[in-house]
């Protein structure tokens, strides 16, 4: 790879020209997208409140404004850190504290305004250059092309953007799989060299020290989040593989840090298996209340949505042009770095791609299909897919004749045109697919925004909770709520001109119905939840409507 040492002058120009567009479209409206259900669940757990406390205190069947919200979506004087902590082990103990403890802190000082939290996805995000950089030093032994040109393809990359701008864990989560694979790579190296006596002695507290840094990385994703377990096993299959499943020293010394790293977690993994049958149990619900799609589409919609993604769904035409393309694309990639480089380089990738995503793919084959909001699982996949399409590119610009050269010129300018279509249409959505189960949530705030006195009526059932808080973030605030608990019949109070049902069973409305005497059509529906109004309702209450529309916040 010697002709890969150094990048020629325009390269190099290229690679800091992506990689500023790529920081500066991170930072760009933050708080453009809407405010997803999980994400108001991100600031809930900062907050340090539970879900029984918030049910308590706002569904219970009284009327609020939007502002009663705001103490459960962020840092409060009410509560500290250690709640934050608590909350988490008590109700969401699968999501490890980690990232919560540093939004928690960066929430304190910054505010709890939704740019201020996403602002730390972003700032977090800008670590990934610097240590894709030495995941690819360590695995190519090259300072800049092909580093050079990983860090371009993430800097543009789509995926890369939807998790930096948002607020969960996962933008964190990639910073570690970095950190932990690049310093579990450094350590065999340098465990390889002190064998054949390459190393001076000097050198040997190097190396404690890397395998030290192993340990802790692996310990901090796993507190960052759980799959990072996978990861974990990627690691060490790759380690026995490369030993030839043999106790080598490096095989000891890699056990060794692996289970400091383990045993570091465990405080966490005993309140995770505490909770475990409590987590099947609100797993099975999310299953039964979404909707899966078939599993290859998805797989291949989401490897098409590494390099080019203007939010299409899995059956639009354009899609189908454009996913076989990228999908040659990747599939070449690996074939070619199969083929080029050591089994040292592409084993990890290969491992990398495929190990952590089994535990995802395999049971939902089983299923029939796949959660919509599985792809975060993918990341560890999507981080092997960049490096591999990474090293071709790089290789392609320099062998070959001069037509050969033009033609992966062109390849690579369109990759990165693609990437910059993306990031400009991400920068100017209302909602992106990433959303879920909220995704139709500023169009339903635009639907109720429009009317002159609304009430938004919910329960808490499912979904409800959290989307009801989502729409909070983007309703005006003229709009009151009517939350109740385990479906009571709302007492519906004078002086609301226009009345919506936010996701009711059918039961419950139709109960609504008959007690007011009014009708209901439905104004919004998709596969997540539906929004209904009470049509008559407007003419029985009209001359009881306050003046000055002056209605009760409380």
């Amino acid at each position: 790879m010697r002709h890969l040492k150094f990048a020629p002058s325009w390269l190099r120009f290229l690679i800091i020209f992506l990689l500023a567009m790529g920081v500066l479209f991170r930072f760009f409206n933050l708080d453009g997208k809407v405010y997803w259900h999980d994400e108001t669940y991100t600031s809930l757990r900062i907050s340090g409140y539970t879900i029984t406390e918030v049910k308590q205190q706002i569904f219970n069947n009284r009327v609020i404004a939007g502002e009663s919200f705001t103490q459960f979506q962020g840092a409060n004087q009410q509560k500290n850190l250690n709640d934050t902590i608590m909350t988490l082990a008590k109700e969401d103990s699968h999501h490890p504290p980690l990232y919560y403890i540093i939004a928690r802190l960066w929430m304190e000082i910054f505010g709890n305004s939704v740019t201020a939290i996403r602002s730390l996805s972003v700032f977090i995000s800008l670590l990934v250059f610097p240590c894709v950089y030495w995941l690819c030093r360590e695995l190519f032994n090259v300072p800049l092309s092909v580093p050079g040109v990983a860090i371009a393809l993430m800097a543009i990359s789509p995926i890369h953007l939807v998790y930096a701008q948002e607020a969960q864990e996962y933008i964190l989560w990639l910073v570690t799989i970095l950190l932990s694979s690049a310093s579990l790579l450094r350590a065999m190296r340098l465990e390889s060299q002190d064998k054949d006596e390459l190393v001076k002695e000097r050198q040997r507290p190097d190396l404690f020290a890397i395998w030290s840094i192993y340990a802790v990385t692996l310990a901090i994703s796993l507190y960052t989040f759980l799959w990072s377990g996978f990861v974990a096993v990627a690691h060490g299959i790759y380690v026995m593989s490369i030993a030839k499943f043999q106790l080598t020293g490096t095989v000891r010394t890699y056990l060794l840090a692996s289970i400091v790293g383990f045993l570091a977690f465990m405080p966490w993994i005993t309140i995770v298996m505490g909770d475990f049958f409590q987590f099947l149990i609100s797993a099975d619900k999310i299953t039964t209340q979404s909707s899966l799609m078939p599993i290859f589409p998805f797989l291949i919609m989401q490897l098409s949505r590494i390099f080019f993604d203007v939010d299409l769904s899995l059956d639009n035409p354009l899609g189908y042009l454009i996913t076989p393309l990228f999908l040659i694309l990747v599939g070449y990639s690996i074939y070619f770095i199969c083929q080029t480089t050591n089994y040292k380089v592409w084993l990890f990738i290969i491992i990398l791609i495929v190990v952590p995503a089994l535990p995802l793919i395999l049971p939902n084959l089983i299923a029939g299909g796949i959660l919509s909001s599985s792809e975060p699982y993918l990341i560890p996949s999507y981080l092997g897919i960049q490096v591999a399409v990474a090293y071709l590119l790089a290789t392609q610009l320099y062998n070959g004749n001069v037509s050969r050269r033009r033609i992966w010129h062109i390849i690579m300018a369109l990759v990165i045109i693609c990437g910059l279509i993306s990031y400009k249409v991400s920068s100017q959505a209302e909602t992106w697919w990433n959303k879920g189960m909220s995704y139709g949530n500023p169009q339903v705030a635009q639907i109720i925004n429009q009317t002159t006195r609304p009430l938004l009526i919910s329960d808490a059932l499912g979904d409800n909770y959290g989307n009801v808080f989502s729409l909070s973030y983007l309703l005006e605030p003229k709009v009151r709520f009517l939350l109740v608990n385990n479906q009571k019949v709302p007492k519906i109070p004078d002086g609301f001109a226009d009345v919506f049902l936010f996701n009711p069973l059918d039961t419950w409305r139709e109960t609504i119905e008959k007690k007011y005497k009014a009708k209901t059509d439905i104004v919004y529906s998709d596969n997540y939840y539906s929004v209904w109004k009470l049509t008559k309702f407007s003419k029985l209450r009209r001359r009881n409507i306050p003046p000055n529309n002056k209605l009760s916040a409380s």
